[in-house]
């Protein structure tokens, strides 16, 4: 009976250690993936911006501007992939007016956050774009190192230094640091008289943008915890001179999303955590025990049958 119980523990206790090694490196990669039921909003604001108001036909000075990113998952994801759709309004609370919004729709790998080209992808009125890199997310377990993120105003992939840690609401994040060069992004038609001329007949001059990103990333989930964006975009004449501000701000997340989107990442961690570590070691030494208890009740069996066949039979006389 002890040989018995020993081998069904033994075989308990290998299985258990099994687990404990297809929960870590298995099950994980499985289960921890970004959500197909996304839906959050995430408020920058910007302090003593300028921009050129088409309403007003000038530049405003001094205003304080928000932009508010509505991301909701559109419903067309799958095991692999999540589709996400954005909404961006940026309202001047200085003036009480509206100073721009547009849309976007972006595909990627729900294991690794990198852009896929399928389902949809447009930003603004542009469905044909070519996308790579991060986009709404980093990866899980990210890394001190740096990556490749698209950009939805140029179009374009930019690389992301990871530039050292911060403490954000109690939260270790990675510093990721981007920066756009001046890129020409178009062109806008206007009368000569907004940008200097003498004639007012209108002139098309092309629109440049440059801006400087810097992301405070949990490394655990991928989630962005903080962010600030210096963004400039300007209408420059044929000498290569600026000549109109359309927008030059400085968007910084805004403490209550900080504390939102933290207390949200915290619990994530707290749920990988148990995934990752917590179960596949608690798993893994329960395994060991038992397999260990196995073999000695099959191990002992084994000594005490073969020291019962060793002893000398007695003879009656």
């Amino acid at each position: 009976m002890r040989r018995v119980a020993g081998l069904v523990l033994s075989a308990l206790g290998a299985f258990l250690i099994v687990l404990a090694l297809l929960t870590r490196f298995v099950v994980v990669g499985e289960a921890v993936k970004f959500p197909l039921n996304e839906d959050t909003v995430t408020n920058l604001i910007a302090s003593n911006a300028t921009y050129f108001s088409p309403q007003q036909v000038a530049e405003i000075q001094g205003a304080t501007l928000e932009d508010t990113y509505t991301v909701e998952d559109n419903g067309t994801g799958n095991s692999s992939t999540a589709v996400w759709k954005e909404f961006s309004y940026v309202y001047d609370q200085t003036n009480d007016s509206t100073v721009s919004y547009s849309t976007q729709q972006l595909a990627f790998n729900r294991s690794n956050g990198q852009l896929v080209n399928c389902c949809g992808t447009f930003v603004g009125t542009d469905t044909h774009v070519p996308v790579t890199g991060q986009g709404y997310v980093w990866p899980f377990n990210a890394q001190k190192k740096t990556y490749q993120v698209f950009d939805t105003t140029v179009l374009k992939a930019f690389p992301a230094v990871y530039s050292g840690t911060a403490t954000v609401d109690g939260i270790l994040t990675y510093k990721y640091v981007y920066t756009i060069p001046a890129t020409e992004d178009g062109s806008v038609k206007l009368p000569g008289t907004l940008v200097g001329l003498t004639s007012s007949a209108d002139v098309t001059l092309p629109e440049y943008y440059s801006a400087t990103t810097t992301e405070y990333v949990d490394p655990i989930t991928g989630g962005p915890v903080r962010g600030t964006s210096q963004q400039y975009s300007y209408l420059e004449n044929s000498s290569g001179t600026p000549v109109l501000t359309l927008v030059k701000a400085n968007f910084v997340t805004t403490p209550a999303s900080v504390a939102s989107v933290a207390s949200t990442i915290r619990h994530d961690d707290t749920d990988i955590d148990i995934l990752k570590n917590i179960v596949p070691l608690v798993t893994g030494i329960v395994g060991i025990i038992v397999l260990a208890i196995g073999l000695i009740l099959t191990f002992t069996r084994r000594q005490e049958a073969e020291y019962y066949e060793d002893e000398p039979e007695e003879v009656s006389v």
